[in-house]
């Protein structure tokens, strides 16, 4: 059944290359006639929309910083003061395309990329039903179920279909594709009797460096297998093996995550069951997917009939589907319960495609030519499915060739060259600048200025999109409310101040920010009340210079230590409150010596002055893995206005220490001071158990093929 791959495979990347304008319905069949212009996917551009505007800076951070150092995990100043690269973000597409783009331009490279998890879902639906013991026919037929998922238009956003994967997560459909092949992998080698193979292992490992939700699900929708008393040491093999494979980046992830080092967005859960249309995107029932539920339950019911080894598939089916409501009920953020989705999805259209699969070949068996038009039948129930999936597909195309079009095909484009030629004139420098949907969609995604870094060497900016990633992050965005007119606030557990410029240029001086962009005409009316040098002053957008500050700054009063019962995070955001104290740096370590805090209720003036008028810091360098500076005032706190993570190591100081608000201090202990963002234990432990992994992976593989040649010689002798 190689057409029932090949069929659907096409159709994804016909839609996915751009190369199809709009589907027109049509009454006669196929039911539709298709408008088709040169594909979008090879414009040497730079993609946009939604977070895959974003995502695009990360393999270029990869390719010009990261490897050539020798690193796959490593630091960006780019975004949030500074922020870790891959640690809480997965490594394994950006890695893909960074190879590509030896080859072909970086746009199209990481157009490529995005597309892969998609191409790869009717193969890996294919192989999965076909582990479970299904006939080809019926495995081709439920590939092309399976296929009609990803076209799903009533999900979005939350992982694995089309829309999802244009709305940046193409990492998710990566991983997604994988874990199907994972499943697939395990289940084959239990019902065959194999206690172990290495693919089992590599594959899950690949699952976990394209994400981690799919990971977590594939693991525990395995433990069925558990049941089989041969599939049980293979399972926990493929585990422990594909751990240390991709112990590399794992075990530093998982270290980082469990020492509270990522940002809780706050996320709440999805609670709709039921959605309507498109505008139930998100729920688990919407009413293009009841037609599915329906022929779902009937190939259940019939899969189980017919005794076929189900177990695990209805586990991955059911399984999220029930956390998705335990999750909502409970209110945990802990997990977004919308990513768990995917797999309710992907089971109930494999389970579809099983019952129309097995249908063909009982109709089959009463014809004359059963094997022939077993396949007839079958090819003719894929095109079909096909067709009706065509004809159900409306705004996908817009949105494939609105983000593969690229910033440089928007008609606002050259406001934003514009921008990026202003910014790329002024000196070094970080850059803050006013949120503005409206403003920035028409640039190609909101998130289109993240990109500051991207076009302009030498020019940082606050935000972007790893949200979690950085320690930053709430302060940033308690910042961009403050100076923004429309802020975003997608954190959201703090406390906004909106259109609040004065005191956006105090806090910006914590993050010594130079420069501050402003959309809308109330932010720059208020920039030019309050005094700030205006730079550049177009229609759309003005540039202004903030106030002198310094990326090293020397205190003022000695920091206090905080010992109280709340987070660090929690008690930094009322630090964050109260402008006239923020020259009173609070650390969540320090020497003995220093004062303790454990509220900030009332006055919180225990740090003694400082008498460090005539202290002078020179010779600052700022880099992605290393900060220096030379200094006059040994032995007194300085704030580097980095942001804090525990890789970072001073030399001729001592600390850093974590600090308000989510900033290191250090105390020079001489006159040169250097911080180095190092490899901790974790990634020194997760390198060596990937080498060790390889090379068992090795030694298992000749091994095997010194047995074959060993049974080989035996036979012919």
């Amino acid at each position: 059944m190689v057409l029932a791959i090949l069929l659907p495979t096409l159709l994804i990347l016909l839609v996915m290359a751009g190369l199809v304008a709009r589907v027109n319905p049509q009454s006669a069949f196929p039911f539709f006639n298709i408008d088709l212009h040169w594909p979008s996917i090879l414009l040497a551009n730079t993609p946009t929309g939604g977070d895959m505007g974003a995502h695009v800076v990360l393999p270029q951070v990869l390719r010009d910083d990261l490897l050539p150092s020798g690193r796959i995990l490593g630091w960006s100043n780019d975004w949030y003061a500074g922020y870790p690269v891959l640690y809480f973000y997965f490594p394994l597409p950006a890695l893909f395309t960074v190879l590509l783009d030896v080859f072909i331009p970086y746009g199209v490279a990481f157009k490529v990329t995005t597309i892969v998890g998609l191409l790869a879902m009717p193969a890996a639906s294919y192989y999965l039903v076909r582990s479970i013991g299904f006939s080809r026919g019926v495995s081709g037929v439920a590939a092309a179920f399976g296929s009609m998922f990803v076209f799903m238009e009533s999900f979005a956003i939350f992982g694995a279909n089309i829309k999802s994967t244009l709305a940046g997560e193409f990492s998710f459909s990566w991983s997604f594709a994988l874990s199907l092949v994972y499943l697939g992998i395990i289940i084959r080698n239990t019902r065959e009797g194999r206690r172990f193979t290495p693919a089992a292992a590599v594959v899950l490992a690949l699952t976990a460096l394209s994400h981690i939700v799919t990971t977590i699900v594939v693991v525990v929708v395995s433990l069925p297998l558990f049941l089989r008393r041969r599939g049980r040491a293979g399972v926990v093999l493929s585990w422990a093996l594909g751990f240390a494979f991709a112990a590399f980046w794992a075990l530093p992830v998982m270290v980082r995550i469990l020492g509270g080092w990522s940002t809780d967005m706050g996320w709440n859960p999805l609670t709709g069951i039921r959605g309507a249309g498109l505008s139930g995107a998100g729920t688990p029932f919407t009413n293009e997917f009841i037609p599915i539920v329906a022929l779902a339950l009937i190939g259940a019911v019939w899969s189980l009939l017919r005794r076929e080894d189900v177990r695990v598939l209805l586990v991955m089916t059911v399984l999220p589907f029930l956390v998705y409501l335990l999750i909502a009920e409970q209110n945990w953020t802990i997990l977004y319960n919308a990513r768990l989705l995917p797999y309710w999805f992907m089971g109930a259209f494999l389970f579809a495609g099983i019952a129309v699969g097995l249908a063909v070949t009982r109709l089959a068996r009463w014809l004359p030519n059963r094997q022939e038009n077993t396949v007839v039948m079958g090819l003719l129930a894929v095109a079909v499915t096909l067709a009706i999936t065509v004809v159900g597909v409306h705004d996908i195309p817009g949105w494939v060739n609105w983000n593969y079009q690229g910033y440089e095909g928007k008609q606002a484009y050259p406001e934003l060259e514009s921008i990026m030629t202003d910014i790329n004139s002024l000196p070094d420098g970080r850059v803050m600048w006013e949120y503005h949907k409206d403003t920035q969609e028409r640039y190609g995604t909101p998130m289109a200025l993240m990109l500051i870094p991207y076009w302009s060497e030498g020019h940082t900016t606050m935000e972007g999109v790893f949200f979690e990633s950085s320690l930053t992050t709430p302060f940033h965005f308690l910042l961009q409310s403050e100076m923004s007119r429309s802020p975003s606030q997608p954190v959201r557990w703090l406390r906004y101040r909106t259109f609040a410029l004065e005191r956006g240029i105090a806090h910006s001086a914590l993050f010594d920010i130079d420069y501050y962009l402003s959309h809308t005409e109330d932010m720059t009316d208020e920039a030019n009340r309050l005094g700030l040098e205006p730079l550049f002053e177009e229609e759309a957008y003005s540039i202004f210079r903030l106030p002198e500050s310094d990326p090293i700054e020397v205190a003022r009063f000695e920091p206090m230590v905080y010992d109280g019962e709340d987070e660090f995070v929690d008690m930094a955001v009322e630090w964050w409150d109260d402008l006239d104290n923020l020259g009173r740096w609070v650390v969540a370590d320090g020497p003995e010596e220093w004062e303790r805090l454990s509220e900030l209720d009332g006055p919180y003036d225990l740090g003694a002055a400082l008498d460090t008028e005539d202290a002078v810091v020179s010779d600052v360098v700022i880099e992605d893995h290393m900060i220096s500076f030379t200094t006059t005032a040994v032995g007194v706190p300085h704030l580097v206005k980095t942001s804090y993570f525990p890789n970072w190591e001073a030399n001729g100081a001592e600390g850093p220490y974590r600090a308000t608000p989510s900033l290191m201090v250090v105390v020079p202990t001489q006159p040169e001071v250097s911080l180095e963002f190092s490899r901790t234990w974790a990634e020194n432990l997760g390198m060596l158990l990937t080498i060790v992994s390889l090379s068992f992976i090795g030694w298992w593989i000749n091994r095997r093929r010194a047995a074959k040649r060993a049974a080989s010689a035996r036979a012919e002798a």
